[in-house]
């Protein structure tokens, strides 16, 4: 498999974009919101499509690295989408985060077509995504795994979770964790920064306690600690949809979500607040305001 198609060039999908040049692969992409993207993956080497038909028409393996599952649904199934232009024996890889219904819901329509989809959505946000180092949950069936298993492990570290929809539900439970975990360590340290301890200390304690975790260890100190301004990450607002499609799917299993619940009103609150489009760790915000401190 050579021949690599990419819509969705934004703030994850273009350094997935540049790890697939570099990998090898030759790369279709079209404009999907960003122009400005598109163009410096095209001056490395990418070739410009003028929209996803033409992506679909000219690649093995289509990505779609888009918002939501009604974004994938115009890429694939608009006007000028690509599922009419796919050969048979082509594959669609949804790596965005979108319901577990949606995803097979999807599934079954491009089946119809023959053309296999994966359910892949990554978690590492564009640092890890520069390096080709992102987490890679796969919903497929075993043969479309096997067939594109060179081309996720050009974006990082797959692992096939199961079938069709699996990928999705997979990425819904890290979300839930990291979501709960994130509030968890604001609290935590607006508490001790607003009794007098010292923020740096404490980490270097409770690194080597049982309160360890990664958002805290790798990923505070990238948009939270290095100025305050929480620029960069992964956005709040994706956070807030991931999190109703956790609780949406739940609902529908009859699984209790009180937790992921009060969650999701937090991050709410936040984007009310106008931070929906910093990384997701600019929930301190209130928090800091309320408790009348600033933790760095």
């Amino acid at each position: 498999m050579k021949n690599i198609g990419l819509i969705g060039a934004g703030t994850m999908g273009e350094p997935m974009g540049v790890a697939l040049l570099r990998a090898g692969f030759a790369l279709r992409v079209c404009a999907h919101r960003s122009r400005e993207a598109v163009e410096r993956l095209v001056a490395q080497g990418a070739t410009e499509k003028a929209d996803p038909a033409g992506v679909g028409a000219a690649c093995d393996a289509l990505i779609l690295m888009v918002p939501d599952a009604p974004q994938a649904e115009e890429a694939l199934f608009g006007s000028r989408g690509a599922a009419a232009s796919l050969r048979p024996g082509s594959y669609v890889i949804i790596m965005a985060t979108i319901a577990p219904a949606a995803a097979r819901s999807l599934h079954g329509r491009l089946a119809q077509r023959q053309i296999a989809l994966l359910d892949a959505p990554v978690s590492g946000g564009p640092a890890r995504a520069a390096t080709a180092d992102l987490a890679i949950m796969v919903g497929a069936e075993d043969d479309a795994y096997a067939e594109c298993q060179a081309v996720l492990s050009a974006l990082g570290h797959p692992i096939h979770v199961g079938g069709p929809g699996l990928g999705e539900t997979v990425k819904l439970a890290n979300q839930i964790i990291i979501s709960s975990v994130m509030l968890a360590d604001v609290e935590a340290l607006v508490f001790a920064k607003k009794a007098g301890a010292d923020i740096e200390k404490l980490r270097g304690v409770i690194a080597n306690a049982t309160g360890a975790n990664y958002v805290l260890d790798r990923w505070l100190p990238q948009f939270w600690f290095n100025g305050g301004e929480h620029e960069g990450g992964f956005a709040l607002d994706l956070l807030r949809k991931d999190l109703r499609a956790a609780i949406e799917a739940a609902q529908g299993m009859n699984v209790p979500m009180a937790v992921s619940k009060a969650a999701l009103s937090r991050f709410d609150g936040a984007s009310a607040q106008g931070l929906g489009s910093k990384d997701y760790s600019a929930v301190a915000q209130p928090y800091e305001r309320a408790a009348g401190v600033k933790v760095v």
